[in-house]
């Protein structure tokens, strides 16, 4: 079973390796009991967001980690993949500035990729 920096640390990869934009991860644990990590990143079209949901998906399944739940699919704007302990929100530019969740949880930590996801 995997620690929940692993799996925001698979999550923010697949994300990377994807080419998502603003890749942030959030230390929520102190803030909340939602989730230890929030991961957040931008797509560039409905096409990018699908891609970058997906490519989660598989890195985390193959790691024995599947969603507990997704929300949002039929939607363009905001993608939302529950891992437990671990949210990966999946916006596009419009709706992250709107949601502004960085500016929500500003008391949170953010958390460096390279920490996180180790040298490349």
């Amino acid at each position: 079973m995997l620690t929940p920096k692993e799996i925001a640390a698979i999550a923010a990869k697949a994300l990377d390796d994807k080419k998502a934009k603003e890749i942030k991860v959030l230390a929520t644990a102190e803030q909340t009991v939602l989730a230890d990590y929030f991961v957040i990143c931008n797509g560039t079209s409905s096409t990018h967001i699908k891609a970058l949901v997906d490519a989660v998906d598989k890195a985390l399944s193959e790691a024995g980690e599947p969603p507990v739940r997704r929300e949002g699919l039929r939607s363009d704007i905001w993608i939302l993949m529950d891992f437990g302990s671990v949210i990966v929100h999946v916006f596009t530019d419009e709706a992250r500035k709107f949601y502004n969740l960085e500016r929500l949880w500003s008391d949170s930590e953010e958390v460096s990729l390279s920490s996180l996801m180790g040298p490349q």
